[in-house]
């Protein structure tokens, strides 16, 4: 016997995820964790998600729970959830910027927020992070509107543009734009040896690390999914950083059980690459070179959240990103930031207040793409608390 519950698959941005409306899914936590997994057909010791929704990588496994919001300053209320592929947990700590994108038109669509050509302002309370997010969605004829011209690096085709304002995003998960308190640290991480770190939460806590500190160029994109042991330094960095920030206990934990956050990327200065589609990304067009790894894996294009990270810590004095970063840049409204999909470009406002900064908001541009609508079918026993055997974090 299987239950049947309604659900919608979309894109946003480079990730795509199933929305459900919270009074779809059953109320006790436990309970609806299991049923998410057994959604996305985690967890799979094969990393293939076969009997689930799941894609078998990070972008696509993400679950969205959308509810109209009671509060009169916002409009719906959005929980992200990151799915875990081979371990049996969802991940609550931070928001996915790219699934944000989407959010906005699946209110519109399903009728949560009154739609108004040309455009609908759509204000989110993200609960992940208390947040308030502002998506302008383009509307026709009373549904989101998909045709445009805008190119997300990373998505093939072009679509409406839908612009994201992401108010005070700093401290989303620890509280603190600087959660140690310092614009650079150091890492000691045993038989590796020690590595200079920068550390920023906002929209989502990234740690920084130069490439060349753990002898990368920092254009790589192949070698990192090759390089088993790269892949290992940089999550006993995470790991460490995790615990420095008190979102973990021991490097094991944050590994087990806080995958998603916080973030780690590696940076070097503007420098020209091949990205993922073979298009050649000049040095002249971008101000920062990123690569950020997503669940243990390399990003193929940039987290969203990410990128509102790094081109806020680029207006942190002394921070690693502001070292690397083109220095013209700094005084313009936009960050081109360069990622293994291509170019992303951020508009992030940050204020110096003496010995302190204040993320004041970020702006960016996303499409979204309603996939598919329908029911997911689940089995009856994972609607029984016996049969979750489940972490759930955050909640």
């Amino acid at each position: 016997m299987q239950v049947r519950i309604p659900a919608v698959y979309m894109r946003g941005g480079s990730s795509k995820a199933v929305f459900f409306h919270e009074n779809h899914l059953p109320r006790d936590p436990e309970i609806r964790d299991s049923v998410i997994l057994a959604v996305y057909g985690s967890p799979d010791p094969n990393r293939r998600q076969i009997d689930g929704m799941g894609g078998a990588v990070s972008t696509t496994s993400k679950a969205a729970i959308i509810s109209p919001s009671k509060d009169p300053d916002f409009d719906v209320n959005y929980t992200f959830g990151q799915v875990a592929i081979d371990k049996p947990m969802i991940d609550y700590q931070g928001n996915c910027g790219n699934i944000s994108s989407a959010v906005g038109p699946f209110a519109i669509d399903e009728g949560l927020v009154n739609a108004e050509e040309p455009v609908t302002r759509v204000r989110i309370f993200q609960t992940n992070t208390k947040k308030l997010i502002i998506a302008e969605v383009p509307v026709q004829n009373g549904l989101h509107q998909i045709e445009g011209d805008y190119k997300v690096d990373g998505v093939p085709g072009t679509g409406a543009r839908i612009t994201l304002h992401f108010f005070d995003p700093g401290g989303s998960v620890t509280g603190k734009l600087l959660p140690t308190g310092n614009v650079k640290d150091t890492i000691e991480v045993p038989g590796i040896g020690r590595f200079t770190v920068s550390i920023v939460d906002a929209a989502n806590p990234v740690v920084f690390v130069r490439a060349e500190e753990l002898g990368l160029k920092g254009t790589e994109i192949a070698e990192i999914d090759a390089g088993v042991e790269i892949r290992e330094k940089l999550e006993a960095i995470r790991s460490g950083a995790a615990v420095m920030i008190g979102l973990a206990s021991t490097p094991g934990e944050a590994t087990d059980r806080s995958q998603a956050v916080p973030k780690i990327a590696f940076i070097s200065k503007p420098q020209s690459y091949k990205a993922v589609d073979g298009k050649i990304i000049r040095e002249e067009e971008i101000d920062i070179t990123a690569r950020i790894m997503s669940m243990g894996t390399l990003h193929k294009a940039y987290a969203l959240t990410g990128a509102i990270c790094t081109t806020g810590a680029a207006r942190i004095d002394e921070t690693i990103v502001n070292e690397l970063v083109r220095k013209s840049a700094l005084k313009k409204k936009e960050i081109r930031l360069g990622h293994p999909g291509g170019i992303i470009p951020i508009e992030p406002e940050v204020e110096n207040r003496g010995n302190t900064f204040e993320y004041i908001k970020a702006a960016a541009g996303r499409t979204a793409r309603r996939l598919m609508e329908g029911y997911v079918y689940v089995p009856q026993k994972y609607f029984h608390k016996l049969e979750c055997g489940l972490s759930a974090l955050g909640k």
